[in-house]
């Protein structure tokens, strides 16, 4: 008779140049020879996107210099907590980082990340992020099954990305989650905001319309799953420059200083 005991065993506690982070195993979808994902890149690298995360450090820097100490971070789409973990260590004394994330078992992992590392300047937020406040149904990937999973889009659409498995979203399937908008959390200070949420930038562009208005943070934007002219369009038409980084955009308000170092204007 087989031990009921006896169980698999998917997240995993691994030594990365981030720091200790708990690990989804199977966080990984092969593409002939190469792989992408998360976990893909921190358990063959011991690194996620680590020139990524030292600019955008640089960037917290600058808004440190430029308008003192209290610098907060917002990272939407936070998966795991790579770059939450990094912001908060760097910023220690000085800054604090808020993370959300909409997958509930993702969002554990990014918890236990935040605390693992004693990162008491960070916190999370289990929820998506978009144009208003709502309940929304987001999908439950079997995560014993080798997949990207910070590549799962919430909202199946003609062009869904294959993650590694397929994703079914029937509402019975789909996990309540709370959404809310940017502009909500009411932030007394935003000096820098990450969108990486899998198509969802627009709509969390227009829950956050106040907070843009009122701060002019720095935008960091993944593009390669939205509508790249409307999200130009959004940014040029609110006084922003715009600076291509390979899948993202950098968006730097023509008020902030460090436009004339990277104008050279």
């Amino acid at each position: 008779m087989p031990d009921a005991n006896l169980r698999p065993i998917a997240f995993v506690i691994a030594a990365t140049n981030h720091g200790s982070l708990l690990v989804n195993r199977h966080d990984y979808h092969k593409v002939g020879d190469s792989g992408y994902g998360v976990g893909y890149q921190l358990l063959s690298t011991s690194a996620f996107d680590p020139q990524e995360a030292d600019l955008l450090k640089q960037l917290l820097q600058t808004r440190k210099t430029n308008f003192g100490e209290g610098v907060v971070a917002l990272d939407c789409g936070a998966n795991i907590g790579t770059l939450t973990v990094e912001w908060a260590k760097y910023m220690h004394g000085w800054g604090r980082v808020i993370a959300i994330e909409a997958q509930e078992r993702i969002f554990y992992a990014l918890a236990g990340n935040i605390t693992l590392n004693n990162c008491f300047n960070a916190r999370a937020l289990w929820a998506a992020v978009g144009a208003t406040r709502s309940i929304i149904d987001v999908p439950v990937p079997d995560y014993f099954q080798p997949s990207s999973f910070g590549s799962l889009e919430l909202h199946q659409t003609a062009t869904t990305e294959f993650i590694g498995q397929a994703i079914d979203y029937a509402k019975e399937k789909c996990q309540p989650t709370q959404q809310l908008a940017i502009d909500d959390l009411a932030l007394e200070r935003l000096d820098f905001l990450k969108l990486d949420i899998e198509g969802m930038e627009m709509e969390a562009l227009e829950g956050a319309l106040q907070t843009i208005a009122r701060h002019r943070p720095q935008l960091f934007i993944e593009k390669i799953k939205t509508d790249e002219t409307r999200l130009q369009h959004f940014l040029h038409s609110r006084d922003y420059k715009i600076y291509p980084m390979g899948i993202n955009l950098l968006a730097i308000h023509a008020s902030d200083p460090v436009t004339i170092t990277a104008t050279g204007s």
